[in-house]
């Protein structure tokens, strides 16, 4: 790579619906930084020498050459491009940048592929100190001689070459009537009251120039205005946790986050940047499986094992549902409590395989009985176990019923609060808030549930049917 990678260039004039880049780099470039922190010492002072000095000058100015691959647009005609990341991600600083690609030509005064930008954010004050004054914000992204003016009375920012970018809050919809524009940055969509209402009225204005586009930048939230958006065909993706930008990130901020939130669902969101959609009518819930989290077992009498083995074992099967569960029976049926401990499931395995993960948990966590599903299998599912371990402890159990008629009492013990989960339930956990009263609304089949529903069967709802309170015989 030499210096002369990094002179500024365009690509397609104003209007075309190829992203126009004004200080840009080469696609060779993209992330170069971090080719430049990998190389020698030596190829390092080489790459520097070679730069002129308007290239050193502009160097912390190239984005494409510092970016992450999730802060750069993917190619390819789009109207929306969300970018859905835990808090610290890069997000802000990845849409700040694409407002300077869209309003920025060649040169300071140079046209670029958009004129009118809207900036909406959930309050006017949160769009000025966070998506314009913030240290990820326009104005501290933008060199100097292409530095926007900010003009508070007017609540606006307009460019040297007259691009103008206007400040709008969701919180106030209305006021998206009117104005039109050929690009929108819109900041944490997830969290806004009005979103559907803000979001709508935005896409009205949205109407200028040949093809009119808009960034979204997230930490992702289960609410109709995203999950839309999502599924619409015209928009792309790019996701990252916080950990990808942990380099610029304080370390106690990681360390306490880290220990308060891995493993919850919380974190999931809010960390790693996930989606977690609760189906209409699901039996279990985000908020309910959060308000259940323990940190620690407590005291346990009684450990199982369940699974709920596939038909077949290639890399096309479902998943071999295992989870191991604990119980505490000690009192009145009406006292026992269980808690979920690990989700061991496993893909693509063979029959040998999948029975030695089972065993395997067993022996982890000191279980006295395995449970297994043997509609699907038959009498293989016990052979293929005991040939592995002859002693093992053993039930095979058959579905009478659907499942959910199976699943709705275990869902009850929930929502009585009797059933607690450890931290790293996340895959399973995701199958059950798509399990709903019409069946089960996510892909495939929800093989971690149904070993759930097996392994609280066996500890508390067939022993509580059975079970009769002890009574003096009278003569």
């Amino acid at each position: 790579m030499k210096g002369q990678n990094l002179k500024s260039s365009v690509n397609k004039k104003p209007g075309s619906c190829t992203n126009t880049r004004s200080i840009s780099t080469r696609r060779a470039m993209r992330s170069g930084a971090e080719w430049l922190a990998c190389a020698p010492l030596e190829t390092q002072k080489e790459f520097l020498n070679d730069l002129g000095e308007n290239e050193l000058l502009s160097l912390p100015y190239l984005f494409e050459f510092w970016a992450f691959e999730h802060q750069l647009p993917p190619a390819g005609d789009w109207r929306s491009w969300v970018i859905m990341g835990g808090r610290g991600a890069g997000k802000t600083r990845a849409g700040a940048e694409w407002v300077r690609s869209e309003v920025e030509g060649s040169r300071p005064k140079d046209m670029g592929r958009s004129r009118r930008v809207a900036l909406v954010g959930e309050t006017i004050e949160q769009v000025r100190e966070v998506m314009v004054f913030g240290e990820s914000g326009i104005l501290a992204c933008s060199p100097p001689d292409r530095r926007p003016e900010w003009q508070a009375t007017r609540k606006r920012l307009v460019w040297p070459n007259g691009a103008v970018a206007q400040v709008f809050s969701a919180h106030d919809p209305e006021s998206l009537r009117g104005p039109q524009f050929d690009a929108a940055w819109v900041d944490e969509l997830a969290k806004w009251k009005k979103g559907e209402e803000a979001w709508d009225m935005l896409q009205f204005g949205l109407r200028l120039g040949d093809c009119p586009r808009q960034c979204v930048t997230t930490t992702p939230k289960n609410v109709p205005v995203l999950k839309n958006l999502l599924a619409n065909s015209t928009t792309v993706v790019t996701h990252a946790p916080t950990e990808a930008n942990r380099a610029y990130l304080a370390s106690s901020f990681l360390d306490e986050v880290r220990a308060r939130y891995a493993g919850t669902r919380l974190g999931r969101q809010e960390l790693d940047g996930v989606l977690l959609e609760d189906a209409e009518g699901a039996l279990w819930t985000s908020a309910m499986l959060e308000d259940l989290r323990l940190e620690d077992a407590g005291d346990i009498s009684r450990i199982v094992v369940a699974i709920d083995p596939p038909v077949t074992g290639h890399k096309g099967s479902d998943e071999c549902g295992i989870v191991v569960v604990g119980a505490n029976c000690e009192g009145e049926p009406a006292d026992w409590h269980a808690v979920v401990l690990k989700d061991a499931t496993v893909s693509a395995a063979s029959p040998a395989k999948w029975a030695r993960a089972a065993l395997a948990m067993m022996d982890e966590y000191g279980a006295e009985r395995l449970v297994a599903e043997v509609n699907q299998g038959g009498d293989m599912v016990e052979s293929v176990i005991r040939q592995i371990d002859p002693l093992v402890a053993f039930r095979a159990v058959r579905a009478a019923k659907g499942k959910i008629a199976r699943a709705e009492p275990v869902a009850a013990l929930y929502e009585q609060g009797r059933v607690k989960h450890l931290r790293g339930l996340g895959p399973l956990e995701d199958q059950m808030c798509l399990m709903t009263t019409r069946g089960f609304e996510g892909k495939g089949s929800p093989d971690r549930v149904d070993a759930l529903v097996w392994a609280l069967h066996e500890l508390m709802i067939e022993p509580a049917a059975k079970w009769r309170r002890p009574r003096v015989r009278g003569l």
